[in-house]
């Protein structure tokens, strides 16, 4: 929780920082890049920097973390941050890396708000930005224990075993092992960051989710090809639907993802529409393997039958 001295600051400051966040994570971001253009190689999305959802994104997570500090000041919003720990090691952060962030974070602060930003405010903001970073690297530590990797080991080589057109813009890989290291199970609705270099060399990491349940020998997702209205038609998606084929080799990470399906006897509904289809039948699939005997109501949307993705699996897997 916030201290006795910061609360008052932070209380009397959100509004205003509020309103100017979307502007300081711009400003955050393009400081960091151009002071660590290697930070774009393999860290972080530049697809979602081009389209304005990364700001936007971290515009969120600190203004809302800041206010629930404000409005719960006996308690630490501890729940917030799961999806994005998850998010964080699936692509291999380190806890150093945070300090980087703060810095230029602050930066783009006094930036925007310039003479606002009094000692006691900086300090005040700074508390919030610690609070969050330590309880971040706390949660990442702990997912990383828990299937015995760090930040260089999450990541390993699989080759494609398949490659099957599910529908005009969706494609489903079939990726195989080619190392006797052990394969960390996943949990029905997580997803695998693939990190591959791009034409023009630069890394670039997207996740997706595994659409059925392992075998030891075999991960598979689905990926539809990204057409951009404002921005460029997706990076990644493009190379993988145009160039990847049976036989290469790509590098993904162990599987994260804290929205996954409990084992429990509860009737289940699960909708989707579109490619949202893919974490669904994947817990599908799961399902099946456990020989769970749940009710289960699955409540599709698609403009047609040739448009469903998956739909093969998801009628071959259920009902079982």
């Amino acid at each position: 929780m916030l201290s006795d001295t910061s609360l008052p600051v932070i209380k009397a400051t959100l509004p205003v920082v509020g309103e100017h966040i979307e502007e300081i994570a711009k400003r955050f971001y393009k400081h960091m890049f151009d002071a660590r253009p290697d930070l774009l190689d393999g860290l972080f999305n530049r697809g979602n920097q081009a389209d304005g959802r990364q700001q936007q994104a971290l515009a969120g997570s600190i203004a809302a973390f800041a206010g629930l500090l404000v409005d719960n000041v006996d308690q630490v919003p501890d729940h917030l941050l799961s999806r994005v720990a998850h998010k964080h090691v699936s692509l291999g952060l380190s806890p150093d890396q945070y300090q980087i962030v703060h810095d230029h974070l602050m930066w783009a602060i006094v930036d925007v708000l310039g003479d606002a930003v009094t000692p006691d405010v900086a300090a005040a903001w700074d508390e919030v930005y610690w609070l969050m970073a330590n309880m971040l690297i706390n949660k990442e530590r702990g997912l990383y224990n828990a299937v015995h990797l760090t930040p260089d080991t999450i990541w390993r080589t699989w080759r494609v075993a398949e490659r099957i057109q599910e529908t005009d813009d969706v494609v489903r890989f079939v990726v195989e092992r080619i190392d006797e290291r052990e394969v960390k199970p996943s949990l029905p609705g997580q997803y695998v960051t693939i990190k591959m270099a791009m034409h023009d060399g630069v890394h670039q990491p997207r996740q997706y989710s595994l659409t059925k349940a392992d075998d030891g020998q075999h991960r598979q997702f689905a990926v539809k090809r990204v057409h951009g209205l404002e921005t460029p038609d997706g990076e990644m998606s493009t190379l993988l639907h145009n160039e990847v084929q049976v036989g290469d080799e790509v590098v993904l990470s162990a599987p994260f993802g804290d929205v996954v399906l409990e084992y429990t006897d509860r009737p289940l509904v699960l909708a989707s529409a579109g490619i949202g289809i893919t974490p669904m039948a994947g817990m599908l699939s799961h399902l099946v393997k456990s020989g769970s005997q749940r009710q289960v109501m699955l409540l599709h949307a698609d403009d047609s039958e040739a448009s469903f993705p998956l739909r093969g699996q998801v009628r071959r897997t259920w009902p079982p």
